[in-house]
């Protein structure tokens, strides 16, 4: 296809004879025969004539399908060259706006000229440019990190109990970033893995999960988190060397380094775009969790999903391997977890949209979260509540569609108090012993915490989210 770009601008008119050739025949038409003759020397195709008079495009040789790029410098109208060039039979006309204009004269300037395709500059040259700086700064970060990793003999990457497919293929991300093996940078975590998806997941892969001790992490020379943060572990880890997470920033620890970002999907995009930052080689083992995680934890992109999330799983995608993740998925509908779910089908309540209920005691904390999203599966419940206790625990799991109140502060609001809650907009979690939660709340009976529930996330719905949440007071 030809391209004739009327241009006057000689900066942008090399950048398009760069960026145009070779896919298309470009010509440039220019007003300044001084201009014509330095860029004819340079090798770029030039024709001189009046781009607001029709027999310059006549003599052009133009075509029905030659398509017209025309400069607009927001410095003079461009409406006498848009119709020179329709009289002279161009259709294809795009308008490359160059300009600095505020938003109404923008738009004005758009009004002026209709049937024609309008480019932003700015905005086509945005996203190159924009991702180029944030990965060269992501580069500096992590040749930080590797540097003050580099001296260590025993490094730790130490995971949330009971680790789930985010943080197991964050852990194995790391280890390769960092350039460590599995003798010098052990995955670790206190609680090991339980959930049989996620002991499927790391057999599969060979992610070796090592229990450590609150006396053993004094063992480590450097200690990194990843998708999770110190504060998590109850006073047993107040600083971290490393500290890589996608849930909320929360205080009560220092950190020589932290990259949080509660706006992406997963740790694992998080890790994505530093391997590539520092071109590190991604194995198809470490490419097929990463990515596995990523599904995971967004549901495969329907709960709190950002660009950068999709970016990093087209990037992983080629590099893993398909058939092995789908042999993780898995089945994940067990006799034993159809209990938990037969058991807050009897016992649960389902009022204005939300479904509550209290599992009594259960062996795993898997359960409570996956009874959580099993109903929010039905039809109208936009919000799910389940608790139950797991050993001298009080564990709540909170999920919503992602569209109305904050999940997160739900959490906070009840139990922030009393022991860790957090969470994202559309899932949350509370850890509360149990002794402290019968202090606030009474030692109430299966039926009553259910109905209880029930209440404390109707009264939350109920306030204006704007307002400033008094500790509540409950009888």
């Amino acid at each position: 296809m030809r391209v004739l770009a009327i241009c006057q601008d000689e900066l942008l008119i090399r950048s398009l004879d760069a960026v145009l050739l070779p896919s298309f025949e470009v010509d440039f038409l220019v007003d300044s025969r001084p201009l014509a003759r330095r860029l004819h020397d340079a090798g770029v195709q030039v024709i001189t004539g009046d781009p607001r008079r029709v027999d310059t495009y006549l003599k052009a040789d133009i075509s029905p399908s030659t398509c017209f790029i025309i400069e607009d410098n927001a410095r003079r109208s461009v409406k006498k060259i848009v119709s020179a060039v329709r009289d002279s039979g161009g259709t294809l006309i795009y308008l490359l706006h160059t300009g600095s204009r505020n938003g109404k004269s923008a738009e004005t300037a758009r009004n002026a000229v209709n049937d024609v395709t309008h480019l932003e500059l700015a905005e086509l040259v945005r996203p190159t440019l924009v991702t180029e700086l944030s990965r060269s700064m992501t580069r500096a970060r992590v040749q930080q990190y590797q540097r003050y990793f580099a001296d260590a003999d025993r490094v730790l990457i130490l995971l949330h109990n009971d680790p789930d497919p985010d943080a197991l293929a964050s852990g194995l991300a790391l280890r390769n970033l960092l350039r460590r093996t599995k003798t010098t940078a052990i995955i670790g975590a206190i609680q090991g893995v339980t959930r049989p998806e996620n002991l499927r997941m790391a057999n599969m892969l060979d992610i070796h999960v090592e229990q450590v001790t609150a006396g053993s992490l004094q063992e480590f020379e450097r200690i990194a988190t990843v998708d999770v943060q110190p504060h998590y572990f109850g006073g047993l880890l107040n600083r971290a060397d490393l500290v890589i997470d996608h849930h909320p920033e929360q205080p009560g620890y220092s950190a020589v380094f932290k990259d949080i970002r509660a706006d992406y999907g997963s740790t694992s995009t998080i890790l994505t775009e530093h391997l590539r930052a520092v071109d590190v080689n991604i194995s198809e083992r470490t490419a097929t969790a990463m990515l596995y995680a990523i599904k995971s934890d967004t549901l495969f992109f329907a709960r709190h999903t950002n660009r950068v999330d999709l970016e990093a799983f087209t990037f992983l995608y080629p590099l893993a391997d398909a058939a092995l993740i789908r042999k993780m998925e898995g089945a994940e509908i067990t006799l034993e977890r159809l209990k938990y779910v037969t058991r807050a089908s009897q016992s649960g309540t389902l009022r204005e949209q939300v479904f509550s209920a209290f599992l009594g005691e259960a062996p795993r904390e898997d359960f409570i979260p996956y009874t959580a999203d099993f109903f929010l599966q039905l039809e109208d419940v936009k919000w799910t509540i389940v608790a139950g206790i797991v050993g001298s625990s009080f564990i709540v799991s909170v999920r919503n569609l992602g569209y109305s109140r904050n999940a997160g502060e739900f959490v906070k609001r009840w139990f922030g108090d009393i022991g860790s809650a957090g969470g994202h907009r559309a899932m949350a979690k509370a850890v509360v012993p149990v002794d402290r939660f019968r202090q606030k709340f009474g030692d109430l009976s299966g039926t009553e915490l259910t109905a209880r529930i029930a209440e404390m996330a109707e009264q939350f719905l109920h306030e204006p989210a704007t307002e400033k949440k008094k500790e509540a007071v409950l009888k």
